[in-house]
């Protein structure tokens, strides 16, 4: 295979098959059948292209590809709720998408990330199910996001498309009146896609550095769409916070900097700005959620960038309201390090032991706070054990770096 071929493939693959997907779902109304339809697409790419070069437009050949698998797979193999007839003239859409038209190429992943979101699929398999489906993480690493085995994840992903499938879920972006039922799982997995690029800290992962712009341009569309919803431009402003930070977080030799050794010379104070306008949006709309609190934790994070300090009681009090709202492992945590740095370590250190193990034991962050802790309160060989618990759970080698030259 020419080396032009391969990297047009896989450009290609990063850059559009999130988009490909969504359409062709969106007018088939078969998520499990579009995925194997492209999925052939760009197996025929592998193919075809090396021999009769790239296409002009490698988003129209593969949007081509794949339609003509569907109808196929509707006409011959008969597949459940795909009636030939429909489904043909529904794509002939893509037909016309894939000539000169293709540069207005519809985005429908917020469409998409709103059927995966219906009430009829199990609550626990909607946030996985856009994550695969639309946002393009494979199961491995979803089931690491979520604390869960990849073969546990791997069940609940098929157990949802089946339903998807079985129940022929309609394609539609969902009443106003039903937008309280989903906007919380389509929040969950535009932000847990952000956490998955922002992981990646050293930007090695293609795919996981654009899941960051992706996730950007998707809480940007959210605003735009529902924008009477506060948790909408919550979710945004988290976001940004944290972009701004980006360029902080590595040094020269790229090593790992956490938060408190920033310089906030090199944040940016543009996003901060934008993210400062959002919060205030949301909170004018008077119903705070959680990732407005979330938000707000990260804005006086912030302010430090102004004052040159850190407000560890403010932020103390805000992870309170978080946790009462969202009692997650990483909300818990967060309130323990506030704690402490606001407080003493035993507060925090009592506040990390009401989490139960269970929750904590394959949480890397858990582990390093605990190492932490125990340090501050001279407790040094709890401390070393925790901290060797935090460097296995580690997948980034900076930050385990990091963590070793702490020991």
């Amino acid at each position: 295979m020419s080396e032009a071929a391969r990297r047009a493939v896989e450009r290609a693959a990063r850059d559009s098959r999130a988009r490909l997907l969504a359409f062709l779902a969106a007018r088939s109304r078969a998520v499990a059948a579009s995925e194997d339809a492209l999925s052939d697409a760009f197996r025929a790419a592998l193919e075809n292209w090396p021999r009769h070069g790239v296409p002009d437009n490698p988003e129209a050949w593969l949007l081509t590809a794949a339609r003509r698998r569907l109808i196929d797979t509707a006409r011959h193999e008969k597949v459940h709720a795909l009636a030939t007839p429909e489904l043909i003239a529904a794509l002939d859409e893509a037909r016309v998408m894939s000539g000169d038209e293709m540069h207005a190429f519809p985005d429908e992943r917020l469409k998409l990330l709103f059927v995966c979101a219906h009430p009829a699929i199990d609550a626990a398999a909607r946030t996985p199910l856009m994550l695969q489906t639309v946002l393009g993480l494979d199961a491995a690493r979803i089931a690491s996001a979520f604390l869960v085995k990849p073969s546990a994840m791997g069940q609940r992903l098929t157990r949802a498309k089946t339903k998807i499938r079985d129940a022929g879920i309609a394609f539609e972006i969902p009443r106003s009146d039903q937008l309280p039922e989903r906007l919380d799982a389509v929040l969950e997995a535009i932000y847990a896609a952000y956490g998955s690029g922002w992981d990646d800290i050293a930007g090695a992962d293609p795919r996981r550095r654009g899941l960051v712009t992706e996730a950007l341009e998707l809480g940007a569309l959210l605003v735009r769409l529902l924008p009477d919803q506060p948790e909408a431009r919550g979710l945004s402003a988290l976001m940004l916070y944290c972009e701004s930070r980006r360029d902080a977080r590595r040094g020269p030799d790229g090593e790992y900097v956490p938060l408190s050794g920033q310089e906030t010379t090199r944040w940016s104070m543009p996003m901060i700005e934008q993210a400062d306008r959002l919060l205030r949006e949301a909170g004018l709309m008077g119903r705070i959620g959680r990732f407005q609190l979330e938000a707000a934790i990260q804005s006086v994070h912030a302010q430090r960038a102004r004052t040159g300090a850190t407000d560890w009681e403010s932020i103390a009090l805000l992870y309170e309201g978080l946790v009462r709202i969202a009692p997650t492992v990483g909300a818990r945590v967060g309130r323990a390090a506030a704690a402490a740095q606001a407080r003493d370590p035993q507060t925090g250190w009592a506040l990390l032991q009401q989490i139960p193990a269970e929750a904590g034991a394959g949480y890397q962050p858990y582990w390093a706070l605990a190492a932490h802790l125990l340090d501050r309160m001279d407790r040094p060989d709890e401390a070393r054990a925790a901290r060797e618990r935090a460097i296995g759970l580690c997948e980034d080698p900076a930050m385990r770096a990091f963590l070793l030259g702490r020991a």
